[in-house]
């Protein structure tokens, strides 16, 4: 039962140590939270029964994983029980996280960027206000920086008050720079002046900013909708990711923004901020799962290289490392 712990903590050991204690501390609210009260839960039932599974769902929902993928889980875990006929509740502490894990590795799921091996790359963030989108494009902006790329950021929320300058001081604090017009011009304007000062510096990758809120959600979509024709009118193979950007402490709120843009624009991948600031980190869990969307950048702190791209095994260990320490005391 212990051979998909001793897999996943040989994989971790194989990647760099930074990340993991990025992982690991920035899952520190939800692990408390979930695995603590799972381990409560494996002391309280030494028998695995409905009651058990009856708790277990409840642990899992309050977590945010979705009651979809909730349900669809203790099925997929009851089934798993009758098979490998678990009588022992300390042995389905594996098999729950092994079926999590499972869960978060969608095939076919590509979590790295579609960044463009010639030419200009243009990358597109969508998202409500205060969600963390301009913060997540100075962090971008300084990771592409550091992988040695020239970056440019377009200035596109002109409506909300303050999002240009915020965007900025990003600016100044990565050494990028920003195109901007005055608060209330067209987005679609700025987008323009944007493109062609990119072509013209020759840059390798536009990070485009976009408003967040407009008068209602059928005038935001059209806006993005608008901005999005210009961008492909410019460069025709443009925008190369759609990026949605989501708080990980609204929990289900999250879930529903996602469904409302996925349907009004193409989002290519999502990214998940404040994920060390709620103890509802099963919030990835149901995004992963019902929506054909993948994570591909997660916030697990305020610093500028918190950022991380989404690792599900990281995840997975970061979430469940107290279980997976205990279960290599107990081999020893």
């Amino acid at each position: 039962m212990m051979s998909f712990f001793k897999k996943l903590k040989e994989k971790i050991t194989n990647q760099t140590t930074d990340v993991t204690e990025k992982f690991k501390t920035g899952l520190e609210k939800t692990r408390d939270s979930f695995v603590g009260r799972m381990n409560e839960l494996v002391y309280k039932y030494r028998t695995v029964d409905e009651d058990f599974f009856e708790e277990l769902e409840e642990i899992l929902i309050s977590a945010d994983v979705g009651v979809t993928t909730v349900m669809e889980l203790i099925d997929d875990l009851k089934d798993e029980v009758r098979l490998r006929n678990i009588k022992d509740t300390k042995v389905i502490q594996p098999v729950i996280s092994e079926k999590l894990a499972e869960l978060l590795q969608k095939k076919g799921d590509d979590v790295s960027l579609n960044i463009q091996a010639e030419g200009m790359t243009v990358i597109l963030f969508v998202g409500v206000n205060g969600v963390g989108k301009t913060t997540t494009i100075g962090k971008l902006a300084h990771k592409l920086k550091q992988e040695g790329k020239s970056v440019l950021l377009a200035a596109g929320d002109t409506f909300r008050a303050g999002a240009i300058e915020q965007l900025e001081v990003w600016g100044e604090r990565v050494g990028v720079d920003v195109i901007k017009h005055q608060a209330g011009s067209d987005p679609a304007a700025v987008m323009f002046d944007a493109l062609q000062a990119a072509k013209s510096r020759q840059v390798d990758v536009l990070l485009c900013d976009t408003a967040g809120r407009l008068q209602n959600k059928v005038n935001l979509m059209n806006e993005l909708e608008k901005v999005k024709r210009v961008i492909e009118r410019e460069v025709p193979t443009a925008p190369h990711e759609v990026l949605l950007v989501l708080d990980a402490t609204t929990g289900q709120n999250a879930m529903s923004q996602a469904k409302t843009f996925g349907q009004s624009t193409d989002v290519t991948g999502i990214v998940l901020t404040k994920l060390d600031g709620t103890a509802k980190g099963g919030i990835v869990l149901a995004i992963r799962h019902e929506l054909d969307i993948p994570v591909k950048f997660v916030g697990l702190g305020e610093k500028m290289d918190d950022l991380q791209e989404f690792d599900a095994e990281q995840f997975v260990y970061g979430l469940f490392k107290d279980v997976l320490e205990a279960s290599e005391e107990e081999e020893e």
